[in-house]
């Protein structure tokens, strides 16, 4: 056994590109790591040894959570090693590799592989880590360009590989009999006419108007709706201008695409005019963020197996109409003065309100701004005619309205008690239940037990009929015990609703001592503490309090709240 450092603390690192128990699952790792440190360094150690673990995450680069904490925490805790069950489990990347290993070699941390028995703490320990570091960097790159070989193949037969069809298309399966007399399938995209009709249209609209928002405003003028129900956004309709899957494989076509350097797989012959375009590798897919579209270079294009939909010169165009709309791009205008953002909605279609800044003061100086229904601003006015509400008298009267809610106690006790007694239904009802169904459930179980009991001395005749008597009694039996439950979840549910209440209760009181001399964005971080939504119904407003509707919704604070000057635009 080495000599262990007693003022030192030994740590074990794991890592999982997938959410999966089997394999080297990171319990099976940490376990390995701890039995390696009991056996080197001693019991206490691998008993004592610190725990980091990340699962889910690429081991391409060291942007992991548990990774950083782990480096992090090495700056305050003295580390005697860091132990881990592979090498591959810190970095596939050499640069990255060799940079943490100089790290710890300069703090004098050892770092240890148990799988390929390397330690940094001898010389050739050190030597032969980065010579394996190499090799598995040198894995990693020749998976990725085997995948994309595949790709390549992939993409010479036009096909549908998967995923979230386009609108306008479905998914359809083919098969055919291989040489070997296996059965294989393969998809492509079938045309859906109304979607294929929409489509169009969005092509149609845009190409007259150049603009994404009035193709916006009139896809909500004409209740035109996702594949998925859902209205268009901005985003929706660029992205289906700029998908190459509508555009015809024709002479332009190829053109665009040859001058742009598309990865191309397909002869010139082949664009044919009537079959559309497939395009692999176009997006760049990462966890928790926005896809992105690669550069047209990185794209893998071939000629699909389905129809195309708008000519490669229209298409081309709209390319070119989007490229000068991003000089001018729409960007929703920011308020750094409304309060209620994210909290104040549309009482007629239930859409956000936005803030919108005027030109003009007040007389204390400040910027007029006014709250607008997105909905009401995207069509203009078509599909939702809500009236605005002037945001600097919202915002200071529902300031106003907590600040006196907060100083009247008696009032809030009493709107606290009536939305516990609300929420609770009758929570006196639910504990005498559960006293009686208690009591009764007893009397089964104990029914059971006597029946039970006179098995021993029953005769065949009548021990049939104890049976059937038990089995009834049984069945009894269960169904008081799913009713138990749900009494105790509920009497469970309504004693922490009642130390949700007096939590809010202490909130409310001490938003009047905080907001006079919070700054804006303190003044929002209240707010959401305590307001769940606000309600504008052209006239008044109606504020709910810490939940849902349905839930525990606190009556519209001093109905009717305001109406609050003109409908500015």
């Amino acid at each position: 056994m080495k000599t262990k450092d007693k003022s030192k603390q030994y740590v074990i690192y794991s890592r999982k590109s997938k959410f999966t128990g089997k394999g080297e699952s990171i319990e099976n790792q940490i376990e390995l790591c701890r039995q390696y440190i009991a056996m080197h360094f001693g019991d206490d150690a691998a008993e004592n040894a610190l725990v980091y673990e990340d699962e889910g995450f690429s081991g391409g680069n060291l942007e992991r959570p548990q990774f950083k904490k782990m480096m992090k925490d090495s700056q305050k805790i003295e580390f005697a090693a860091i132990v881990v069950y592979r090498l591959d489990r810190i970095s596939r990347n050499i640069g990255d590799f060799a940079k943490l290993i100089e790290d710890l070699g300069d703090r004098h941390i050892d770092f240890i592989s148990i799988r390929e028995q390397f330690d940094t703490s001898s010389p050739m320990g050190r030597a032969m880590m980065y010579i394996a570091s190499v090799f598995s960097q040198l894995e990693r790159e020749t998976i990725a360009e085997r995948i994309r070989d595949n790709m390549h193949e992939l993409s010479k037969t036009g096909r549908w590989l998967g995923g979230t069809t386009p609108t306008g298309y479905a998914s359809e399966s083919e098969s055919k009999i291989t040489v070997d007399g296996k059965e294989r399938k393969a998809y492509k995209l079938k045309p859906i006419p109304e979607e294929i009709q929409l489509v169009k249209t969005i092509f149609s609209v845009f190409m007259e108007t150049g603009s994404l928002s009035k193709t916006d405003q009139y896809l909500l003028e004409h209740r035109c709706v996702t594949k998925r129900g859902k209205q268009f956004t901005r985003f929706a309709i660029r992205g289906i201008l700029t998908n190459p899957v509508y555009m015809i494989a024709d002479e332009t076509a190829y053109q665009y695409l040859k001058e742009n350097n598309a990865d191309l797989f397909a002869e010139q012959s082949e664009f044919d005019g009537e079959h559309g375009i497939m395009a692999y590798n176009r997006t760049l897919q990462r966890p928790g963020k926005a896809n992105q579209i690669r550069p047209m270079e990185e794209w893998i294009v071939a000629v699909g197996k389905h129809p195309g939909i708008i000519s490669g010169s229209d298409w081309v165009q709209v390319q070119a109409m989007l490229d000068v709309n991003k000089s001018k791009s729409y960007r929703r205008p920011r308020s750094n003065v409304a309060l209620l953002s994210g909290l104040l909605r549309c009482g007629e279609c239930g859409d956000y309100m936005r803030p919108k800044l005027t030109n003009r003061t007040n007389a204390d100086g400040d910027l007029i701004y006014t709250y607008m229904c997105s909905t009401k601003e995207r069509s203009h006015g078509s599909v939702c005619a809500m009236k605005n509400c002037n945001g600097n008298t919202l915002d200071a009267k529902i300031i106003e309205e907590i600040r006196k809610l907060s100083a009247d106690k008696e009032t809030l006790a009493g709107l606290l008690a009536q939305t516990k007694k609300v929420i609770s239904g009758s929570k006196e009802g639910y504990d005498a239940e559960l006293a009686q169904l208690r009591e009764k459930h007893a009397e089964t179980e104990e029914r059971i037990k006597r029946l039970v009991d006179s098995l021993s001395v029953a005769t065949d005749t009548s021990a049939k009929y104890v049976m059937e008597q038990i089995d009834e009694l049984h069945q009894q039996s269960e169904q008081e015990q799913s009713r138990l439950s749900e009494l105790e979840a509920l009497t469970e549910q309504s004693r922490m609703l009642h130390q949700e209440f007096a939590f809010h209760q202490e909130m409310i009181e001490s938003f009047a001592h905080a907001v006079d001399t919070a700054t804006l964005e303190e003044k929002r971080r209240l707010l959401r503490t305590i307001v769940k939504k606000v309600v504008w119904d052209g006239k008044n407003a109606y504020v709910y309090l810490f939940a849902e509707d349905g839930e525990a919704d606190l009556p519209p604070i001093d109905q009717p709240m305001y109406p609050l000057g003109e409908d500015s635009e």
